[in-house]
């Protein structure tokens, strides 16, 4: 596979350089200068939010600072966490003397060294909360959805507890929103091609040239089965019905849905898939709210895409809809 690079050892330092040259609205801070932040003063008072991960998912996960939205967010090597030092530099980047709200994907070095940050975030003086997206359905049952990877579904938390944290709310309650919108997420993928990691010999996984693979992860972790390409109505039909039939016990019948494209897929696919959902939706009663359509979650240049249903409320509806500008989503 064919990349455009320099070196592999420079890949993400030099594509953070373009991030923030490109959108002055975003700045680096740390000692590696491996964590994206606001450029703007920060605000006193202000709950700070916190994301991190590794790089390769763009615009997942540092495509998602600004206003509305994360306030600072760590970034890894290609599909590696970030290390302690760029998590804690994220936290102290985001503290507004309110608290900090670590939200980040259910991976388990990601886990390990946010909590080595936090702990050293509280020996300065900064109280901080964790929440973990899990909304990966195929990588554990319901009754293990502690063991659930995050994917694109947590930008529905980031949207959530971003805007709460920019209307004032106290750490305890951008929390909870997040809590909420991490418990009424699910999400499922399906992969058609791999992708490469710079500076590896061969793709992170393979397939069969006439192959796809209901719900791989985003690092190529393994799904639920693998075989010959099917029609997109039969595709998407699985991957609703997977989703549905994971839905929150107190879910009712308000859905927003987010078809991503894993890097490779172009906007035509996913908006046969969109037609295909909302219909299946439909069908079950479901009212479809700000459907989201395009690269949320990538994995480099994977071929392939996910969906994610959002249940909603009231509350949640209105913070999804709250205004918010970054470089990859604008709402209102």
């Amino acid at each position: 596979m064919k990349k455009i690079m320099n070196t592999a050892a420079d890949f993400v330092d030099e594509m953070l350089d373009g991030l923030v040259g490109a959108y002055p609205e975003l700045t680096l801070a740390g000692e590696d200068k491996r964590v994206v932040r606001r450029a703007a003063e920060l605000r006193s008072g202000k709950v700070g939010v916190v994301s991190g991960g590794g790089s390769g998912h763009l615009p997942l996960f540092t495509g998602y600072v600004g206003q509305g939205l994360l306030d600072s967010c760590s970034i890894g090597n290609v599909f590696e966490g970030p290390t302690v030092g760029s998590c804690s530099d994220a936290i102290a980047a985001a503290n507004g003397g309110a608290g900090v709200l670590l939200l980040y994907g259910n991976y388990g070095g990601d886990r390990m060294n946010f909590d080595m940050a936090s702990e050293f975030a509280a020996d300065d003086g900064i109280e901080t909360r964790t929440v973990l997206g899990n909304d990966d359905v195929a990588s554990a049952g319901p009754d293990e959805r502690e063991k659930r990877r995050g994917v694109a579904g947590i930008v529905y938390a980031y949207k959530a507890a971003g805007a709460k944290a920019e209307d004032g709310a106290s750490l305890d309650e951008v929390t909870r929103i997040a809590e909420l919108a991490v418990s009424r997420t699910r999400t499922i993928g399906v992969a058609l091609s791999p992708c490469q990691v710079p500076g590896s010999d061969r793709p992170s996984f393979t397939l069969g040239e006439n192959e796809i693979e209901m719900g791989m992860g985003i690092h190529g972790e393994p799904g639920i089965w693998r075989d010959q390409l099917r029609p997109a109505d039969e595709i998407v039909d699985e991957m609703i019905g997977r989703l549905l039939d994971d839905a929150p016990k107190d879910a009712g019948k308000r859905v927003s849905i987010l078809v991503n494209s894993l890097g490779a897929t172009p906007l035509e696919e996913l908006l046969i898939m969109f037609r295909r959902a909302k219909s299946r939706l439909a069908g079950e009663g479901f009212e479809v709210e700000r459907p989201l359509i395009g690269h949320f979650a990538t994995s480099m240049e994977m071929a392939g895409a996910s969906i994610s249903l959002c249940f909603v409320d009231d509350e949640l509806s209105s913070l999804l809809a709250a205004p918010a500008q970054t470089p990859f989503w604008t709402v209102g």
